[in-house]
């Protein structure tokens, strides 16, 4: 893409929760992109609202322009926590990252288990993408009839655009006892729907 001369909008607010060592930046490949990039994933502090854009110079009058026009500013401790987690949080930043990663591998064996087993394996930050449409191709009827027999809370792959029809998305950042009795719930309900081709046992 930076081959092309077009400028490139990267959303990285998932950088640093990766667990194969392979993350990269598209500042890396061009210097003609807008970055987009936070506190929320990386540092757990979701609902602060703070963040930051990295732009190529030339943009960034206009886009003062336009944020002053939208949100003043953070506030001076959400700020200060900010510059805090840069600082002084590597090592738990990085603590955290082995814990998801625990996670997720507790969460791929589960559903390999059940025969579900994702088109692509999570790299990532805290979700699983899964195809069912084995068992229902309406994701949305799907995850909702999930959560009403199972008590497991998934999202539709429709919510992320057609191609997402049919697929249903986990997320493993919960604690790994509440993972296993979720995966344990979701076995119960595929079974009891005639749901699990191949499966294995527990």
């Amino acid at each position: 893409l930076a081959g092309l001369g077009v400028p490139l909008v990267s959303d990285e607010i998932y950088h640093g929760l990766d667990y194969n060592g392979n993350a990269h930046s598209a500042l890396e490949f061009t210097d003609n992109a807008f970055v987009i990039n936070g506190f929320s994933k990386l540092y757990a502090m979701t609902g602060w609202r703070v963040g930051y854009l990295i732009a190529p110079k030339r943009y960034i009058r206009t886009m003062q322009k336009l944020h002053q026009n939208f949100s003043i500013s953070a506030n001076a401790f959400v700020q200060w926590a900010a510059i805090s987690a840069l600082r002084e949080c590597a090592d738990h930043t990085a603590k955290m990252a082995s814990i998801y990663n625990e996670r997720r591998v507790a969460m791929l064996s589960a559903l390999d288990r059940m025969g579900l087993k994702p088109p692509v394996e999570p790299t990532g930050a805290f979700y699983v993408f899964v195809n069912f449409r084995h068992v229902d191709g309406d994701s949305l009827r799907l995850a909702l009839d999930i959560l009403e027999k199972a008590r497991v809370a998934c999202t539709p792959g429709i919510d992320f655009g057609a191609n997402g029809e049919g697929f249903i998305r986990f997320c493993y950042a919960n604690s790994l006892e509440n993972i296993e009795e979720g995966m344990r719930r979701l076995r119960a309900y595929l079974e009891q729907r005639g749901a699990l081709h191949g499966a294995r046992d527990l």
